[in-house]
């Protein structure tokens, strides 16, 4: 039932004049400026839109009972219509009995669905559904193997690339090779890698015997060194050296992602094991200390002067100096080492490399001089004044503010003529030689690499008297510029031990 309001008077059988059955749902709205009254109207039933009249407009519209309505249709009904109001109701439907579903027709009674009226509706939909579930399928039961088949590629293609480099290495190399094992072969000398002898960033290092009886230190390079540049270092550098103050590579293993290198064993380990007084060590005399440092000094010689390529070993410190049974010094641990034309000319580094505190300024600061073999004199040099002190060179611990840094301390000790306290019982012969490492360490720690000697006029000074030679200047740190890209290789701003190679036997 809809209740209209119109501006004009409407004469049509489907509204129905409500002013005579006082029946006014209109919106009472009377003009201001004309006493013009709208006239009231209803409709019953269904109404269309063309049914509305111009100038009419719907104003209340109330739900009925469902029946069939006339168009003369009396005032009583609509009263009787209004009170009696409408019913909300739905049906329950039963579909249990019909196989594909069932649905209200017109007269509101079930009908089931049959297989005409379902096919499009449910064969489409079940074979989307098919589709789509057959696709996911796919994916997972193909996509999923291809994925880990990606992935394994890559990684293959990554390390068998690292592989190639080493390998064509070795072959480019197989002159001058020494033994080449398996990783069987390995696994046997080590007898199951059951004796370890030290460990650090670079791997572990195994005491091993050879088939000859032999023994043999093992070093079996850790993962963090599995991209096969500290291999090729060590195999291209060692590998074609033959000097009795440099440690000799016997062999080495390189089967896929293993490396191993196999070494001389050194019964008495590291010097820095004698040095700074470690539990169970042997304390070396003062003429021991000066005949290694003199073997030190030779082999450092031999690896910038002796061979076709010049050797810069960039990490000489005494972790890395081992001695044998008769206490004969080997330079070891090239991980590090790089190969130069005999020259001189060197290209840039891109970082800085080798241990705090040997490191000479160069490697940091480009305006005191080029990159050259006066890096490892330097290095040589903090080695050496550590053997006449048996001390580290920088002591934060020390007694007096004056002797943190070793070196200026007894630059002034010995410029004023002061002795350098080495033990009640030394004898005069043992400071003399104290003090020829002291000043020959001093000249080797000198700022601009032009000043120090080469290794050389080291081996000369160490072999001659000590009138003969001169106190240099105190050590000067002073420079003006920011410190170069020391963050490009992290092995080699290692700390004292902890990236040096151990071949040695309780060395740790």
């Amino acid at each position: 039932m809809i209740f209209m309001s119109c501006e004009n008077t409407v004469n049509s059988p489907l509204y129905v004049d409500t002013a005579p059955s006082g029946l006014n749902y209109g919106s009472g709205n009377y003009s201001n400026s004309s006493l013009v009254t709208r006239s009231n109207y209803v409709t019953l039933g269904g109404m269309n839109a063309s049914d509305l009249i111009e100038l009419c407009s719907i104003e209340k519209i109330f739900l009925l009972p469902k029946k069939n309505y006339t168009d003369k249709y009396s005032f009583e009904e609509i009263h009787s219509d209004l009170a009696y109001g409408f019913e909300l109701s739905w049906y329950n439907i039963n579909c249990k009995k019909c196989r594909r579903g069932c649905y209200l027709n017109s007269a509101d009674r079930r009908r089931c669905i049959g297989f005409h009226e379902s096919f499009i509706l449910y064969r489409v939909a079940d074979y989307i559904f098919d589709f789509f579930a057959l696709l996911h399928g796919l994916k997972v039961v193909c996509g999923t193997p291809c994925v880990i088949i990606f992935l394994i590629y890559k990684w293959r293609r990554r390390h068998l690339s690292v592989y190639d480099t080493v390998e064509q290495f070795l072959q480019s190399q197989n002159n001058l090779m020494p033994v080449r094992y398996s990783y069987s072969d390995i696994r046997k000398i080590t007898r199951g890698f059951k004796d370890e002898l030290g460990k650090g960033g670079f791997g572990t290092v195994y005491k091993g015997k050879l088939r000859s009886g032999r023994f043999a230190a093992i070093k079996l390079l850790g993962k963090s060194k599995a991209n096969g540049q500290d291999f090729i270092n060590e195999v291209a550098t060692i590998g074609r050296i033959h000097h009795t103050n440099v440690v000799q590579l016997i062999g080495f293993c390189a089967e896929g992602s293993k490396r191993a290198l196999v070494y001389d064993f050194m019964p008495n380990g590291s010097l820095d094991s004698h040095l700074f007084s470690q539990e169970g060590s042997i304390s070396l005399s003062w003429q021991k200390l000066h005949q290694i440092s003199l073997g030190v000094a030779c082999g450092i010689d031999y690896l910038h002067l002796g061979c076709d390529m010049q050797i810069l070993h960039f990490d000489i410190k005494p972790h890395n100096i081992l001695l044998d049974e008769n206490f004969t010094p080997k330079v070891s641990d090239f991980g590090l080492a790089r190969l130069y034309p005999t020259n001189g000319s060197i290209t840039s580094l891109t970082a800085a490399r080798g241990t705090i505190g040997y490191m000479a300024p160069e490697l940091f600061y480009k305006n005191i001089g080029r990159v050259s073999y006066k890096a490892d004199v330097y290095s040589f040099g903090m080695l050496l004044l550590e053997m006449a002190g048996k001390r580290k060179n920088l002591n934060a611990l020390a007694e007096n503010s004056s002797q943190i840094y070793w070196p200026y301390w007894v630059h002034d000790q010995v410029s004023d003529g002061k002795a350098v306290e080495i033990g009640d019982d030394a004898t005069e012969e043992e400071s003399k030689i104290v003090k020829k490492m002291i000043v020959v360490g001093l000249w080797c720690i000198q700022m601009k690499p032009m000043d120090r000697p080469t290794m050389k006029n080291v081996v000369e000074m160490l072999e001659g008297d000590l009138e003969n030679l001169q106190l240099p200047p105190k050590p000067v740190f002073n420079v003006d510029e920011t410190p170069t890209n020391i963050e490009g290789e992290s092995s080699s701003l290692s700390g004292d031990s902890t990236e040096s190679t151990s071949l040695v036997e309780n060395a740790y």
